[in-house]
């Protein structure tokens, strides 16, 4: 299995806001996690283009991050700005 629990406590550590295991729910941790996941089927999908099935679980993880993100925009400018430069990712 590609996201073993190891591998999201090891997520949810570096991104979280606490910096503990336990920060599962913040916004910032679940867009980390919701990144991985999407790089991970990016990959999948390139090796497998008639995979519909996967393409369309990845594009409901891109919409469910971009609504996270949109979310933390309007909440608090500032924490939308840092989990864009950590994750390198563009508008």
């Amino acid at each position: 299995m590609y996201l073993t629990k190891e591998k999201k406590q090891e997520v949810f550590e570096n991104h979280g806001r606490v910096k503990a295991k336990t920060d599962t729910g913040s916004a910032e941790s679940q867009i980390a996690l919701f990144s991985f996941r999407i790089a991970h089927l990016t990959e999948h999908l390139k090796n497998n283009k008639k995979d519909h099935s996967t393409r369309l679980g990845l594009l409901k993880l891109v919409g469910k991050r971009r609504r996270l993100l949109d979310y933390l925009y309007k909440k608090d400018i500032e924490r939308y700005r840092a989990i864009i430069a950590e994750l390198k990712l563009r508008k």
